[in-house]
């Protein structure tokens, strides 16, 4: 019997506020443990609990980056469950009143063919402590570090409208790109501020049943999510053929491994109202106002790149995939710089080298206005590709502007026609073969009198100068 995959996705997201959700400690990451603490942090008796504005307003804006509709009233529940990393017994979060209900993200398949993917919810919560497990001579220990309890979270829950590992991996990414227009989170799961777990069941294909599910954590990339949902498939699969019953349980990926492995039973805590948070009231003024704050979102941005300053498709799509990216090509294109020669040296130049340098697009000493300065030498020809990728390098570690770096080190091409004749008459003389060759219609002499006239430049003679003056020449 043919099956399908029903998948659902939790992903928790970091707010990036400066302060934690319910207190004025630092929201920001350290190696030192136990450090960005206060008695709200740790629940002792009589701490005071207050709300963050910016964490309510930086969820909002997430929600609606997502299509969300913003709840009119919300509130904080209970949510109970006994383990060392919680130290009141109970996480902040909304069970019963959520921040926002419904929303969607539109991605497309694996034959390219569009796909909405629907989400349920999305729900404020603080986020729990770090358990750092070690060894002390022979015994093994667990430590508490308390410095990540009551970062500001926004856990986002989908329906179960993803089929497929790819459809979860391009769920991830869009939703990722929403949020970092929004600029509310960072969203990276190798740092921690994006973390997804998956709940994944089979049904016979074509039904619309709901069978056990497996819930499977400890996924820290997009690749990881979408090889665990691959194997648990497989899995469950496998134990259906065999005529084992699939149990509710969560497992934790093991990425040295490729496999899931089994971590806990699975159940669910009472969640009962919280009376020390006031509830959330959202009116219609409040929402309109966080509406106008969000920015032109990725699509929309898209479509415009395409049409407004002619890019492929494919370059539009690469130009608005992150908002810092976007911003840069929209600063180029002001400064007169040509459209789509910016979007293929954003993509084909800047970018790998950012790679390298392992820094981002907003932190680079090369600005948009530096860089136009660049690209102006290259599309007027006063460089060559290869001297510009020179210039571009040098740049990263020089203030200095494109033509002052060009001059200094002779990197501006030739193209005076009198200057370049010459040079092309002395390599004519000094080659007499190639000019028979010439003469007998024999098209690769050309390339050879190019080269040869390129290398007698030193690099510098514009080479379709060259090519337009070595035709006009009469062999015959």
């Amino acid at each position: 019997m043919p099956y399908e995959a029903v998948i659902g996705l939790e992903i928790h997201v970091q707010l990036n506020c400066p302060t934690k959700l319910f207190c004025d400690c630092a929201n920001t990451a350290t190696e030192k443990a136990n450090t960005h603490v206060c008695p709200t942090c740790i629940w002792l008796p009589g701490a005071p609990v207050q709300l963050s504005e910016d964490a309510l307003e930086k969820a909002a804006l997430t929600c609606l980056a997502l299509n969300g509709e913003l709840s009119a009233r919300s509130a904080f529940d209970q949510k109970v469950y006994y383990y060392p990393d919680l130290p009141k017994g109970y996480q902040l979060s909304q069970h019963h009143l959520p921040l926002a209900t419904g929303g969607w993200v539109d991605i497309s398949d694996e034959n390219g063919k569009p796909r909405r993917l629907r989400i349920h919810h999305v729900h404020m919560e603080e986020d729990v402590a770090k358990l750092v497990h070690e060894t002390d001579g022979r015994k093994r220990i667990s430590l508490v570090d308390f410095n990540r309890a009551g970062a500001p979270l926004v856990e986002i829950v989908t329906e179960p409208d993803i089929r497929t590992p790819h459809e979860a991996m391009a769920f991830l990414r869009a939703l990722r790109t929403r949020i970092r227009y929004a600029k509310t989170a960072e969203c990276s799961m190798e740092s921690g501020t994006m973390r997804c777990d998956a709940n994944i069941s089979l049904r016979p294909a074509g039904s619309d049943a709901f069978f056990t599910k497996v819930e499977v954590k400890n996924m820290n990339s997009v690749k990881a999510v979408g090889n665990a949902i691959a194997y648990e498939i497989e899995r469950q699969e496998k134990m259906i053929n065999e005529g084992q019953p699939v149990v509710m349980h969560t497992r934790l990926w093991d990425p040295d491994k490729n496999v899931t492995t089994p971590m806990r039973a699975k159940f669910a805590g009472p969640c009962i109202p919280d009376p020390s948070v006031p509830e959330i009231h959202m009116d219609t003024a409040r929402v309109d106002a966080l509406k106008q704050r969000l920015p032109e979102m990725p699509a929309e941005k898209q479509a415009r790149f395409a049409s407004q300053y002619g890019l492929t498709g494919d370059e539009a799509a690469l130009m608005s995939t992150e908002r810092d990216i976007a911003d840069y090509f929209e600063a180029l294109a002001r400064n007169s710089v040509n459209a789509r020669m910016a979007a293929q040296w954003i993509s084909g130049r800047l970018l790998p080298a950012l790679k390298d340098q392992n820094a981002e697009i907003t932190d680079t000493v090369l600005s948009a206005d530096r860089a136009a300065g660049l690209l102006s030498l290259l599309e007027n020809e006063s460089v060559n590709a290869k001297q510009a990728k020179e210039l571009m390098a040098l740049m990263f570690t020089s203030p200095k502007s494109a033509p002052e770096i060009a001059d200094e080190k002779g990197f501006r091409q030739i193209t005076d026609i009198d200057e370049l004749s010459a040079i092309l008459d002395a390599v004519l003389e000094e080659n007499p073969d190639a000019v028979a060759n010439l003469r007998a219609g024999k098209k690769q002499a050309a390339g050879f009198i190019i080269g040869q006239t390129m290398q007698k430049s030193g690099g510098r003679a514009n080479p379709k100068m060259l090519s337009e003056i070595l035709g006009r020449k009469n062999f015959s």
